[in-house]
């Protein structure tokens, strides 16, 4: 019994030690100005200490209001919060730095980091996807506003993954409706899809859906032709493989 005493003992004191270690990991370390506590900050940040990090650079903020370079301090805490995945306080200081220092040598930056942070604020595809969207225009008006920025091609090649996701929702959404057979409300985001994501992935597998709306409604022979079409066009892609193998499906089908 003394010796599983003796154990427990044991066990809290490395927990203690545990959590002091933790502690002084987190410790705001002494500075005697605020050049020092910037440099501190830019220190910690780069060590990826987040939560030291963002104290440092509030409290020069908030000591420094008008001084040289905080413009360049907002963007940092900004950073710091996004390297923390606290999406909704990086939206706080890259639409700050954006509203009050305009010209800021960081405002590209922040413009393109700003999409980011509404980015990291979306929900699972199942989901009301607003924050997806925010993010979207965004980076579209980033790229507008900064021309020849160096992160315009990430926000490019962002712009497209994202309008790929909003695709994938509507026909996700259309699916759903299709498989329920109510075709006249898949249509319509079947459409969405065709017309507004034309470049996307989802766009062909949008007209394979429009065909076998037809071929819920009756209409095989026009569901057939579509989706021949379908093969003709998009030789070798999975949309056209599905196509051939629903027309063959529905050739198949009695008259």
């Amino acid at each position: 019994m003394r010796g599983f005493r003796r154990g427990v003992r044991s066990a809290a004191c490395l927990l203690a030690l545990a959590g002091l270690a933790g502690c002084a990991a987190g410790t705001l370390p002494t500075v005697s100005s605020e050049p020092e506590r910037i440099e501190a900050a830019r220190r910690t940040m780069a060590k990826h200490e987040w939560t030291v990090a963002i104290e440092l650079f509030k409290t020069y903020i908030t000591n420094n209001a008008g001084g040289r370079d905080i413009d360049q301090a907002v963007y940092w805490l900004g950073e710091c919060y996004a390297g923390a995945r606290e999406w909704p306080s990086a939206q706080v200081e890259f639409e700050r730095l954006l509203r009050d220092y305009p010209e800021s040598d960081s405002a590209g930056s922040a413009a393109y980091r700003l999409g980011e942070a509404l980015y990291g604020q979306t929900r699972p595809p199942d989901f009301d996807q607003e924050f997806t969207r925010k993010a979207l225009v965004q980076w579209q008006n980033y790229v507008v506003s900064y021309p020849g920025h160096w992160r315009n091609a990430q926000a490019t090649a962002r712009i497209a993954e994202v309008r790929d996701r909003l695709a994938r929702k509507l026909l996700a959404t259309g699916q759903l409706y299709r498989k329920l057979n109510l075709p006249d409300p898949a249509r319509v985001y079947f459409r969405r899809v065709i017309d507004d994501y034309a470049e996307s992935s989802s766009a062909g597998e949008a007209r394979l859906e429009l065909a076998l709306c037809d071929a819920l409604q009756g209409r095989r022979a026009e569901a057939i032709e579509q989706l021949k079409r379908l093969e003709a066009e998009h030789p070798g892609e999975p949309a056209a493989k599905r196509a051939a193998e629903e027309r063959a499906r529905l050739e198949r089908r009695p008259g």
